[in-house]
């Protein structure tokens, strides 16, 4: 006689593979469980908009600071623009000044010569070599070249410091008797050099487009700059980065003198 044992009605078919079974339900460890549940928790749509309310106050208090803050900035700028503007006003009579006494300075340098022939040859000699020098106002035929900055904000279509010299050593190279940046006129000992985002003449600040001015034969002039470095890298730079390069002859130029020029070195006379 055989006996069959009935299981339990609310029994599992796989009762009797419960490690199986664990494994398959809970694959993942429970130290991940928690935390995705914390997790889910911190994500709590209260949370949310507590953490939303938080990041939306502190932007309303750095608009309002900047708000704040424009006012005195636009009063400083103001303030700077304004002293700018006086110092530049004194330079003016100061220079203005010089050219007086420069002036003077001549006429009573001639008075003293008097009919001495070697003094006043000596007086031709510096005559002939203080406009090349830089010392005197000069005018003549020439060039005159304007250069900017090429379209967009890039570093490389800006002009540089270096692109400035580059040209100026060209036109020289080239011939040219007398230079000036902007009315700023060039001498031996000038410095072309960036300062922040402006360029500068001998530590004066110039703005753009900057124009370069040059005495000397128009025609050899603008010949020979193409042939030269400088005359080389500005027609690439226009081509290849849209930059301001124009270049035309001119009839008559007036290039003031360097009113940095001072005496270094003197000897007397034997």
């Amino acid at each position: 006689m055989r006996y069959h044992l009935q299981q339990p009605k609310d029994r599992r078919p796989d009762a009797s593979m419960d490690l199986l079974r664990k494994v398959i339900d809970e694959a993942v460890e429970p130290e991940y469980a928690a935390v995705a549940a914390r997790t889910t928790r911190r994500h709590h749509p209260v949370y949310t908009a507590l953490a939303l309310f938080l990041v939306g106050g502190l932007v309303a208090t750095g608009f309002i600071q900047t708000l704040q803050a424009a006012p005195a900035a636009a009063q400083e700028r103001s303030r700077l623009i304004s002293e700018i503007t006086r110092l530049e006003g004194n330079l003016t009579r100061t220079q203005a000044e010089v050219d007086r006494a420069r002036g003077e300075t001549a006429d009573l340098q001639q008075r003293a010569l008097g009919s001495d022939a070697q003094a006043r040859q000596l007086q031709r000699d510096i005559d002939t070599l203080s406009g090349p020098a830089g010392a005197v106002a000069v005018s003549g035929p020439g060039v005159a070249i304007v250069v900017d900055d090429g379209t967009g904000r890039e570093q490389a279509n800006r002009v540089l410091d270096r692109d400035l010299q580059l040209l100026v050593n060209g036109l020289w190279q080239a011939g040219a008797e007398a230079i000036s940046i902007n009315g700023h006129r060039l001498s031996a000992t000038s410095a072309i050099r960036n300062a922040g985002d402006a360029i500068t003449v001998d530590y004066r600040s110039l703005n753009r487009p900057y124009r370069v001015e040059a005495i000397g034969d128009p025609r050899t002039l603008e010949a020979r700059l193409a042939d030269t470095l400088g005359g080389q890298l500005w027609a690439s730079l226009a081509r290849n980065y849209q930059m301001r390069y124009e270049i035309t002859r001119q009839d008559r130029l007036v290039l003031r003198e360097d009113s940095t020029i001072t005496l270094r070195f003197a000897t007397v006379a034997r």
